[in-house]
C-alpha cells in the first residue's frame, strides 16, 4: 500500500513536469496552428544554455534560468519573425520542414560542441527528500512541480488579464478581426512563440536537474509534449496541467503494477485510449 501512495505522488509530481514541457506546445498548436517539431531539441537547448552558464557563474540550475528565460524568448521571437512568419497560410507542411530543420541544426550544433556525452545539471537538491509518515517526497520533483504549475496558472492569468494576452487570443480566434482592431499580427504570433520558448526553457531546466540529456534527447520530449496536448486539447492551458498529471500518473503508477519496463508503454496506451475515444482532447475548445 505504501507503495502505491509513493506511486500515486512521484506520478503528481511528474505530472506538473510534462505539463510544463507540453504547454508550449499547445500554445502553438492553439495559436499559431503550426507543428513545432523543433520542441523538444529547444528544450534541450535550454538544458545546455543553463549548463554553460553554471560553469561560467558556478551557479545553481535555477538560478540560471535569469539568464535562461530571456535567451530562449528572443530565440523564440526571432525564429517566429524571421522564418515561420513567412510561410503561415501557406499550408501546413512549410512550417513543419522549417521546424524539422531548425530540430536537426540544434542536434548537430549541440553534438558539435558538447559531444555524445551524457550531461546532467548538478544541483545540490537531487538527492534531498523529506519523510510525510511512511512516503518520501523528493524535494526536487516538488520544486520542479510547483514551478510547473505556477507557470501554467500565471500564463492563464496573463492570456486572460492583460491587453497583450487578450491580443493573442484574438488572433488565435480570427487573425482578419484582430487586424481590423489594430493588432500587429506577425509581431504578436513572434510573442507567442517567445513565451511558447520561455516555458521550453524553464522545463528544460528542470528536466535538466532531474535527469540525463544528449544531444538527440530532444525527440523524448516532443513525444511526451504531443501526448500532453492531445490528452489535454489543443490549445487549453489548463488542459495541459491536467493532461500532464493524467500522463506522468499513468507512467508511473503503470511502472509500479506492471513493472518499470512497462512504465512507457502504459503511459503511450493511455495515450492511444485518448485517440480513440476523445481525439479532441479532455479540454478542447
Amino acid at each position: 500500500m505504501d507503495g502505491m501512495i509513493q506511486a500515486i505522488i512521484q506520478g503528481l509530481l511528474l505530472g506538473g513536469l510534462y505539463a510544463a514541457v507540453g504547454l508550449g506546445m499547445s500554445m502553438i498548436f492553439g495559436i499559431v496552428k503550426i507543428t513545432n517539431l523543433a520542441h523538444g531539441d529547444f528544450l534541450v537547448l535550454a538544458c545546455y544554455i543553463s549548463l554553460l552558464f553554471m560553469g561560467v557563474f558556478h551557479s545553481s540550475p535555477l538560478t540560471t534560468l535569469i539568464v535562461v528565460v530571456p535567451i530562449m524568448f528572443f530565440i523564440g521571437f526571432g525564429v517566429q519573425r524571421t522564418m515561420l512568419n513567412k510561410v503561415i497560410g501557406r499550408g501546413d507542411e512549410p512550417p513543419l520542414l522549417i521546424t524539422f530543420g531548425i530540430s536537426i541544426i540544434i542536434q548537430n550544433l549541440l553534438l558539435y560542441f558538447f559531444t555524445a556525452n551524457a550531461q546532467k545539471l548538478a544541483s545540490p537538491l537531487l538527492l534531498k527528500s523529506f519523510s510525510a509518515g511512511t512516503v518520501s517526497i523528493p524535494v526536487l520533483y516538488l520544486i520542479s512541480c510547483i514551478i510547473g504549475v505556477a507557470i501554467i496558472l500565471a500564463l492563464g492569468v496573463f492570456m486572460k488579464g492583460t491587453y497583450l494576452g487578450k491580443a493573442i487570443r484574438a488572433t488565435s480566434d480570427d487573425t482578419e478581426a484582430a487586424t481590423l482592431m489594430g493588432v500587429n499580427i506577425k509581431s504578436t504570433f513572434g510573442v507567442a512563440m517567445g513565451i511558447s520558448m520561455v516555458t521550453a526553457g524553464v522545463a528544460g531546466v528542470l528536466i535538466g536537474s532531474l535527469f540525463n540529456f544528449y544531444p538527440s534527447s530532444g525527440s523524448t520530449y516532443l513525444i511526451v509534449a504531443f501526448a500532453v496536448v492531445v490528452i489535454g486539447g489543443i490549445g487549453s492551458i489548463y488542459g495541459t496541467l491536467w493532461a500532464g498529471i493524467i500522463f506522468g500518473l499513468a507512467q508511473v503508477v503503470g511502472g509500479f503494477v506492471f513493472g518499470a519496463a512497462f512504465q512507457q508503454l502504459v503511459g503511450y496506451a493511455v495515450l492511444l485510449i485518448m485517440l480513440i475515444v476523445r481525439p479532441q482532447g479532455l479540454f478542447s475548445k
